[in-house]
């Protein structure tokens, strides 16, 4: 076994993640060194990579390479450890294993070694330990084994040899220490006297004292140098006394570590009270802007389908009065015309008996006062949404100052406009008329629906019953005030619904139009919306209705239609009405069942 070998241990190669002697080491940048594969495993998955002894962090992985010195020393070590556990083996009966080995200790043969490595010849090694007493000037020299002093004489004290002069022969025996009135003085030949007493990097003396003044251990020459009037006790004592404090030192961690479970407990707690409140704010604030957002869609739809409607009933009644305007024109140029020819006429007989009738004014009405209604209709809306703007703003108000309720806000219902709401006060029973009819139309026990059959029934063809179109009218018939009725009419493509004058035609083909005593609106094809007017209106609903609102105001001449679901008004028909009329309701041909469901005259439902 070498030299060098006797006096490395297992530790000094040792890796402290696999606790085994290093396999391909590798040095990380704090300076230590493990096994690559150990390291490498270590960091795999990690976001920030720490050394596992002095836990120095790195924020990139290290690029780590093979230390080829340290793989190098450590495979001679492995090597040398092999050869020392033969040469013990093979020594083992001469000395019963009295010998050195990879532990520190020194081999039987380490003189004959040291003889052959150093070129003088060096005698039994001895090591001298001296003791100076504080009241004599004299040392009193305690010796050990004579090869010490010779061997600690020949070699340089800071050469690796200097270390190992301790460990030959037996021990020697502990320092001691005097308390007298003098100043103490504590001094070694050579290292000190046990493997596991640290030393001093300046004196190479063993580290046994503390000075309290600075907080630091020092070895017995440091004292006498620099710190001759600082507080020093031994470590041993220092340590006693230090040990005491540890239990309340151990309870107070152990408080502080209860203290930041809770912590942890009520951050935790936190977190989750956090996410409920997300959750709820969340729930409220779509609850919130889903009502204004729909109520504000809502309102722009029916804005522009009213005025839409509101401009075709407009453009309609000037054609109608422009018409009547037109037809007076042309009667009175035809009576121009008549009293031209008379004044040039010799027979004075005729002109005579004509010249009275032409005179008589023609029947002709006061237009002074007519003119085209321009209200749009939009005023009830814009006042409906600035009102809710307002309880809009009332509401944000409110959750700025307490925050949404504990429990899950439900969006509000969409409030029915206030033109909507009006016009439902004044609903009516409605019933239908099973005398007017048409033999094809099949109606209800309770007179409330109709729909249309496959065949003829065998009626009475009594003057009231319509033979041609497939339809009914109601049996109240409307003379004055203001009426309300709401008839269902989802799943079907085909229907008529309004009102018509009791004195209408009911036999043989019909023009439904306002001239005519018809007012109504009409579905073709599922989704083409008219209304029977000269010529027809197609209406674009934005909305398909499953309910049709209808509401009659006898002495303003006004007849309107609403989508009862969208709570939006469709169309209003303006006239005059000189007679009663009645409710008029079509299901129209079922058309080979594709349009066989009823119309429905439904309860009326007044919104709050």
């Amino acid at each position: 076994m070498s030299l060098c070998g006797s006096f490395l241990s297992d530790e000094q190669f040792q890796c402290s993640i696999c606790l085994d002697v290093f396999t391909n080491p590798s040095t990380t940048p704090c300076g230590h060194s493990f096994c690559m594969a150990c390291i490498s495993r270590y960091w795999d998955g990690s976001k920030v990579c720490q050394c596992p002894l002095c836990k120095k962090t790195f924020q990139k992985k290290p690029d780590l390479h093979i230390n080829r010195t340290l793989r190098e020393i450590t495979e001679q070590f492995r090597s040398m450890r092999g050869a020392g556990v033969v040469g013990r083996e093979r020594r083992g009966g001469r000395g019963g294993g009295g010998g050195g080995g990879g532990d520190g200790a020194l081999p039987d043969d380490l003189f004959d070694e040291l003889r052959r490595k150093l070129p003088q010849t060096l005698p039994k090694p001895q090591m001298t330990l001296t003791y100076e007493a504080p009241s004599q000037g004299n040392s009193i020299p305690m010796l050990l084994p004579p090869a010490t002093t010779s061997l600690a004489s020949s070699v340089p004290n800071n050469s690796p040899i200097a270390a190992l002069n301790h460990s030959s022969g037996p021990p020697p025996p502990p320092p001691s220490f005097s308390h007298s009135s003098g100043r103490r003085r504590f001094t070694v030949s050579g290292a000190a006297s046990s493997q596991s007493l640290p030393l001093c990097e300046i004196h190479h003396r063993g580290i046994l004292i503390y000075c309290r003044t600075d907080r630091v251990c020092i070895c017995p020459e440091c004292e006498t140098e620099d710190h001759q009037d600082h507080d020093t006790v031994t470590v041993e004592d220092e340590w006693t006394e230090t040990k005491s404090q540890l239990s309340v030192l151990e309870q107070e961690i152990k408080e502080m570590i209860r203290q930041r479970i809770r912590k942890i407990e009520e951050l935790r707690m936190s977190v989750a009270d956090l996410e409920l409140a997300v959750e709820r704010e969340t729930a409220g604030s779509v609850g919130l802007f889903f009502a204004l957002v729909s109520a504000i869609e809502r309102s722009q739809a029916e804005l522009i389908e009213v005025m839409e409607m509101s401009r075709r009933a407009a453009e309609h009644q000037a054609d109608a009065m422009i018409r009547q305007l037109e037809l007076e024109v042309e009667e009175l140029r035809r009576r121009g015309s008549a009293l031209a020819e008379l004044a040039q006429s010799d027979d004075h007989n005729h002109c005579v008996k004509t010249f009275p009738v032409l005179s008589s004014p023609p029947p002709a009405r006061d237009w002074s006062g007519v003119a085209v209604n321009s209200d749009l209709g939009t005023g009830t809306i814009y006042r409906s949404l600035a009102a809710l703007v307002d309880r809009f703003q009332e509401q944000l108000k409110n959750v700025a100052e307490t925050g949404f309720p504990p429990t899950v806000v439900e969006p509000s219902p969409v409030r029915a406009q206030p033109r909507m709401r009006r016009v439902q006060e004044y609903a009516v029973d409605v019933t239908l008329d099973s005398n007017t009819a048409h033999p094809r139309l099949i109606l209800s026990e309770d007179m409330k629906s109709v729909r249309c059959g496959d065949r003829h029934q065998l009626l009475p063809d009594n003057l009231e019953r319509f033979d041609r179109v497939v339809c009914v009218l109601g049996r109240e018939a409307i003379s004055s005030g203001r009426h309300y009725w709401e008839v269902e009419v989802g799943g079907k493509t085909d229907w008529d619904l309004g009102v018509a004058r009791q004195s209408i035609n009911r036999k043989g083909k019909i023009d439904v139009t306002p001239v005519n005593g018809y007012w109504f609106l009409s579905l073709r094809n599922k989704n083409k919306y008219a209304f029977r007017t000269e010529p027809s209106t197609d209406v674009h609903l934005n909305l398909q209705p499953h309910k049709i609102g209808v509401f009659v105001d006898f002495e303003k001449g006004q007849v309107s239609f609403y989508n009862v679901d969208a709570k939006i008004h469709i169309y209003t028909f303006n006239d005059t009405f000189t007679e009663c009329i009645l409710p008029f309701f079509s299901p129209c041909t079922n058309k080979s069942g594709k349009n066989d469901g009823p119309l429905i005259i439904t309860p009326v439902n007044t919104i709050e």
